[in-house]
């Protein structure tokens, strides 16, 4: 209980450290850090909300106990004390569990919009198929939260199903809701093609990286070498016989991105250089993490059918995601944009782990202590 409380007053010193720097006439002053700082604090409310409720509550407990204590030989006193005691020994454990979920570390990317990629994996002509499903369902997903869904770079298969395709995603807390999608889908269903109606598996990989601003990377114009060249494939006669696509590598890690989708060249490389900044941030942050350098690579794997975070059985009509264990019977109202109920289940499963990692870490650091 103790260490509850030690995290619970670490979080009401970091609010009462940003009131008083939000007061200052430097922050007053100055709109952006103001806001930032703003956000940050407005963030921390609902945990010091529920932190309060759980002090009182222990107040509470401590003052039931010492009355049961003190009982004497009044029976009916007794009782009361002891059926309070039960009501907010329950009350206690529920509000632990709320109050250390609301403690978990939070993520800094949670509130930044999104860079979507998928693309087809194992299965060929299908897999292009299901990654253009994918690409409705997540859209449709995005219509249904107000968010908005911005093609940046697209390549069609010639059954009418979709490479690649690489998308902006804008809108409240995008990457929050969508950061548990990377990784590979695997698709189960009988294709259109097949004439002895037998089931084919392919796969399709997602990558979901938090959209980088240029204040969260810096990218030196001497590090870029940008080639213009003739769009392909569909997009009209302008797009097809201007040299309006991009495609800019980043010469220090060799990271290649291209757009061809707009008939500007200035607006293919704005659109470029947005996936590019967001993949030298998650590098970025990769590498700053360490022992998960190799985190986009481990989510998104080689898109091989044993690799896979969630099935979509067709002839079941179920979906099944294997990190929670989670399975629906609604696979059509998924792909149609009802994701709610799949995504939290997995970041229910998420914070579940990541509050017994975090319990792991603090009895490891309390046995060292020892």
């Amino acid at each position: 209980m103790s260490d509850l409380l030690e995290k619970i007053q670490v979080f009401a010193d970091r609010a009462s450290a940003l009131e008083a720097k939000l007061a200052t006439p430097e922050v007053a002053s100055n709109p952006t850090e103001y806001g930032k700082l703003a956000k940050e604090l407005a963030a921390l409310r609902p945990a010091g909300a529920a932190a309060d409720t759980y002090r009182k509550l222990l107040s509470d407990l401590e003052g039931a106990r010492a009355m049961l204590e003190e009982g004497g030989d009044d029976d009916e006193l007794l009782e009361m004390a002891r059926a309070e005691v039960e009501e907010l020994e329950a009350k206690r454990e529920e509000l632990e569990g709320e109050v250390r979920l609301l403690l978990l570390p939070r993520d800094p990317n949670d509130e930044k919009n999104a860079i979507l990629e998928i693309r087809a994996g194992t299965g060929g002509a299908e897999a292009a198929l299901f990654a253009l499903d994918l690409f409705r369902m997540y859209s449709r997903y995005a219509e249904r939260r107000g968010w908005k869904v911005e093609p940046m770079s697209t390549s069609e298969s010639e059954g009418g199903g979709l490479k690649e395709v690489i998308a902006s995603v804008s809108g409240d807390q995008v990457f929050h809701r969508l950061k548990h999608e990377r990784g590979v889908h695997r698709v189960q269903r009988v294709p259109a093609t097949e004439s002895q109606g037998r089931i084919h598996t392919s796969t399709v990989t997602v990558a979901v990286l938090p959209e980088a601003e240029e204040v969260d990377i810096a990218v030196e114009p001497a590090d870029l070498r940008i080639d213009v060249f003739r769009a392909s494939g569909p997009g009209g006669q302008s797009v097809n016989t201007t040299d309006s696509a991009v495609r800019i590598t980043h010469v220090p890690t060799g990271v290649v991105v291209q757009c061809q989708d707009e008939k500007s060249q200035h607006k293919n490389k704005a659109k470029a250089m947005k996936v590019l900044r967001s993949r030298l941030l998650e590098a970025e942050q990769d590498r700053i993490a360490g022992e998960r350098s190799s985190e986009r690579r481990a989510q998104v794997g080689t898109g091989g059918r044993s690799e896979k975070i969630r099935t979509y059985n067709f002839p079941q009509t179920r979906i099944t995601d294997h990190r929670a264990g989670l399975t629906l019977h609604r696979l059509e109202g998924a792909l149609e944009g009802d994701l709610d109920e799949l995504l939290d289940g997995v970041h229910a499963h998420m914070n579940a782990e990541a509050m017994a990692e975090e319990a792991e870490t603090h009895a490891a650091s309390a046995g060292d202590a020892k």
